[in-house]
């Protein structure tokens, strides 16, 4: 069974145990009830709905806030494995240090101006990228060191690159929406509900209640677009940038 079968079956029970128990209660009402004496729950109600749903909205602000600094970092530590291989090679013989860095500076140029792109516009990232971080392995460990200083630099040089295709992997895992269907579902139906209730507390045409009205609904759009737009760390408005690369290999920028 589906996750939405399941919401739906859930949704529909807990509907009709309560009106089931409203309508037994009614039933039960003698005829000499006074309904001033209960107090009326309708301004409750729209309370508590009000606060739940400003929970959830705080909590989804907060996820998807979260991926896109946990993209970012994934973005920094990459751009820093980097730059810590291209000056770790220094202490190289000079064909080898020239190789290794054209090795990277060639990939990080292909992320900033190539795969960047493409992982907005398709969701993915490229076999370029990949093929050009698998020849600046090959270059690294495939160097034999001719004396301890190159020998004592041989080790960090691979974990570094070993960073960086883990960061790698981080960002890719990073490039889709961080929120389910389901979680959408919920947000824009108590926005629809949320913002109805307004209704249901007998608004008048006065300019003051219209513009509180305005703007209560306006807010809740914001909201959900700024969760929208958090949504994908790579491909929207406020995304994720490339600047660490551009930051460590300032050639790039231009």
């Amino acid at each position: 069974m589906s996750e939405w079968a399941v919401l739906t079956i859930a949704m529909a029970a807990a509907c009709a145990v309560v009106l089931t128990i409203t309508v037994i209660n009614q039933r039960r009402i003698g005829d000499d009830d006074d309904p001033s004496e209960t107090p009326d729950v309708i301004e409750y109600m729209t309370m508590m709905i009000g606060v739940v749903y400003a929970i959830v909205l705080g909590l989804a602000i907060a996820g998807v806030w979260e991926a896109r600094g946990a993209a970012q970092d994934s973005v920094r530590h990459e751009a820093q494995a980097l730059h810590e291989v291209y000056e770790r090679a220094a202490v190289y013989p000079v064909a080898a240090r020239d190789r290794i860095r054209a090795d990277a500076e060639a990939y990080a140029t292909h992320v900033v101006h190539s795969e960047w792109r493409h992982m907005v516009e398709e969701g993915s990232l490229t076999d370029e990228g990949t093929r050009l971080l698998d020849r600046l392995r090959r270059d690294v460990t495939d160097y034999v060191p001719k004396t301890d200083h190159e020998g004592q630099a041989y080790q960090p040089l691979v974990d570094q690159v070993a960073a960086v295709d883990d960061a790698r992997g981080a960002r890719g895992s990073s490039i889709e929406a961080t929120m389910p269907g389901v979680v959408w579902f919920g947000l824009i139906t108590g926005a629809v509900v949320t913002v109805g209730l307004i209704f249901t507390l007998q608004i008048r045409r006065t300019f003051r209640e219209l513009l509180l009205a305005g703007l209560f609904s306006a807010l809740i759009a914001f909201l959900l677009f700024l969760i929208w737009d958090f949504d994908a760390p790579f491909g929207r408005g406020i995304g994720t940038t490339a600047e660490p690369f551009i930051a460590y290999f300032p050639k790039l920028g231009g």
